[in-house]
């Protein structure tokens, strides 16, 4: 049974940590009231994604994300569950200076929108500030391999861990569980690497392009419903084509407007007899 549908309250960190090998975790991104009540129930935590930035701002990465926007929507993503956590993602430049600065702005964002937790992005180098904030009564969750705010250094939004690279992303891994992290999203790694990594630490490892072997899955919501008409990340399954629905939809809506079929006479009022 899903956590979310087992208790009466959200889940809280621990309790994701210790559904490490049970049935696999549930997640979706979300970033506005409407859609986190449509996957409350389904869900055992919810990401209020930085995603949020190329998604509805039309932003062309991540980077440009502000504390600010993440506050906004996680604020308006809490007004929607009653049953799953609330994850909000840290922006770019929010935690990377010191722990200090990240003890900070999580603070600011777990006051402010009522987080269970705050996730970020990065492996050994961020395993001290990671055990700073989690010392302090802020739960992490961490996330490797392909992180999109080092989209630049990274050189694009490639598959990471293959070859060398794949000890590297495991010592990552190792060392954010180390530092506290309760969970750990691996993103678009190899499946071996993945497997290999779930085997390795004590905490749920969360895949996006990863592998089945994850203790759980996330994925954008839009991408699953098919909202955007022109991109598909190869990792992605459609469970519906929301877009071509709705472009269909508003095609249909101009038409009767310019046809005078729309509003129809059950869409306005008639006057009323004294």
């Amino acid at each position: 049974m899903m956590l979310a549908a087992s208790n009466k309250k959200a889940p809280l960190p621990d309790d994701i940590r210790n559904a490490k090998g049970g049935i696999p975790l549930v997640s979706l991104t979300a970033y506005t009231t409407p859609m986190a009540q449509m996957m409350d129930a389904h869900c055992d935590f919810v990401l209020v994604g930085d995603s949020v930035g190329m998604v509805l701002h039309g932003l062309p990465s991540t980077l440009g994300v502000t504390m600010e926007m993440m506050i906004m929507h996680g604020q308006a993503v809490a007004r929607g569950l009653s049953r799953a956590m609330m994850v909000v993602d840290m922006p770019f430049g929010s935690y990377e200076q010191s722990p200090q600065q990240a003890f900070e702005n999580a603070a600011r964002l777990m006051r402010e929108t009522r987080a269970g937790a705050v996730k970020l992005e990065g492996g050994c180098h961020m395993a001290e500030t990671i055990a700073f904030l989690t010392a302090r009564g802020i739960p992490v969750m961490a996330h490797i391999g392909l992180t999109p705010q080092s989209v630049n250094t990274l050189g694009g939004y490639k598959v990471q861990g293959r070859e060398a690279q794949a000890a590297l992303i495991l010592a990552d891994a190792k060392a954010v569980a180390d530092a506290g992290a309760f969970a750990v999203v691996l993103e678009k790694i190899p499946q071996t690497l993945a497997d290999r990594i779930t085997r390795a630490v004590a905490i749920p490892t969360i895949g996006i392009g990863a592998s089945v072997g994850c203790d759980g899955q996330i994925l954008v919501v839009d991408d699953m419903l098919g909202l955007f008409t022109a991109f598909k990340p190869g990792f992605v399954k459609r469970y519906a084509t929301l877009g071509i629905q709705g472009e269909a939809a508003i095609a249909c809506y101009a038409d009767e407007v310019r046809n005078r079929r729309f509003p129809a006479a059950e869409h306005m009022f008639a006057t009323k007899s004294p």
